[in-house]
């Protein structure tokens, strides 16, 4: 009960840190080798997060720092980040517009990825980041890691599970041949 009440409790207050887009540009300086300064990947093995869901940068973010999701280089940078530097960069590339162009007839997308990502791979709902123009070598990776069950997630796991390589290698390559834009916000 008394557990149950405390996250209660720090729910709200973690829901009203407001981040600073300024301040989140100053720090993206340690972004930028991976992600780019207005958040398009440089490296096709990082995600573009420029336009992504401010809450879903926030999670994702938050979940490197403690632990909950690792990876080699993001457990690293994001370990010293606070809730105030995780806001900040979040409302940074959060706050940037992001548009797709499908490439090919959207009939053709995958049907288990439409209902949250849509078929050009923009969000439908905050919690859910956008895949439009990743590369395939990330979207690859990333459902073979919820496959095996070293990423999990309450949906994608599931999704997932029953996923064959050849499966995830086409609709990796669906959404890594959308082309994604990224316009950034001052």
């Amino acid at each position: 009960m008394i557990l149950s009440g405390a996250l209660l409790c720090a729910g709200p207050l973690a829901a009203e840190l407001v981040g600073d887009r300024d301040a989140g540009r100053k720090i993206s300086g340690q972004c930028r080798t991976c992600h780019g300064a207005d958040g398009f990947a440089t490296i096709p093995i990082a995600p573009h997060i420029g336009g992504e869901p401010e809450s879903y940068l926030r999670a994702q973010l938050t979940a490197f720092r403690d632990g909950t999701r690792e990876h080699e280089m993001m457990t690293i940078v994001a370990a010293n980040l606070s809730d105030q530097q995780i806001a900040d960069l979040a409302a940074w590339y959060g706050g940037h517009g992001a548009r797709a162009e499908l490439t090919e007839d959207p009939s053709g997308a995958p049907e288990l990825c439409v209902a949250c990502h849509g078929a050009d791979g923009m969000h439908l709902a905050d919690d859910v980041p956008n895949l439009a123009g990743e590369t395939n070598i990330y979207i690859d990776t990333q459902l073979k890691a919820f496959r095996s069950g070293q990423r999990t997630h309450e949906v994608m796991t599931e999704v997932a599970a029953d996923l064959t390589n050849a499966e995830i290698r086409a609709y990796a390559d669906w959404y890594a041949a959308v082309k994604l834009y990224i316009d950034t916000v001052e």
